[in-house]
């Protein structure tokens, strides 16, 4: 999603996000991450207004005094960018792929069912599934934080049973055009 982005040519403007929407985002970070309201607070104080910065392809940016925050898909999910997810790891549900497939994520490539499955890669038990269509963090193997963002395309017991095709598609990487923005 952000392979090649840059600043100067992808963004059509940024403008202040009304209270009332602001509202409504919160509502809705609280319930599609696991974070509570003090760590939503700690982040994204309620007397800070965040601005909203359209890029192409239908990709919003929230930023909180110029610092990208997190980042919405047309309609879809809100993801963390990286460097918020490496403050707080606990965000999204988390999924590990093996040493041979760091290379391939750091290139923006999509992970694999048999790098998530195999002796180094990690998807939680049955009674944690994650479901279809769910934001996960991307740890790899023998990493402190998380190497990338992306998207279930089948849930987790599917990713096991079956072992082939794309598991989980890559939103965001370290290394990416995302990764390199300071501020907006």
């Amino acid at each position: 999603m952000f392979k090649k982005f840059s600043a100067s040519g992808d963004i059509s403007g940024q403008t202040p996000v009304k209270s009332s929407v602001q509202r409504s985002i919160r509502t809705s970070l609280l319930s599609q991450w696991a974070v509570d309201i003090d760590t939503l607070e700690s982040f994204w104080p309620k007397k800070e207004s965040i601005t909203h910065v359209k890029c192409r392809d239908h990709i919003a940016i929230y930023t909180l005094q110029g610092e990208p925050l997190f980042f919405q898909h047309f309609d879809g999910p809100f993801y963390p960018t990286l460097k918020l997810l490496h403050k707080y790891p606990f965000l999204l549900p988390r999924v590990g792929i093996d040493r041979g497939a760091i290379r391939f994520l750091l290139a923006g490539a999509h992970m694999m069912c048999p790098g998530l499955t195999s002796k180094g890669g990690y998807l939680p038990s049955a009674d944690a599934a994650i479901p279809e269509g769910a934001p996960v963090a991307i740890f790899a193997e023998g990493k402190e934080h998380a190497c990338g963002i992306g998207i279930t395309k089948m849930d987790t017991e599917q990713i096991k049973k079956i072992n082939k095709d794309i598991g989980v598609e890559s939103v965001t990487y370290l290394g990416d055009d995302l990764w390199a923005i300071q501020k907006l």
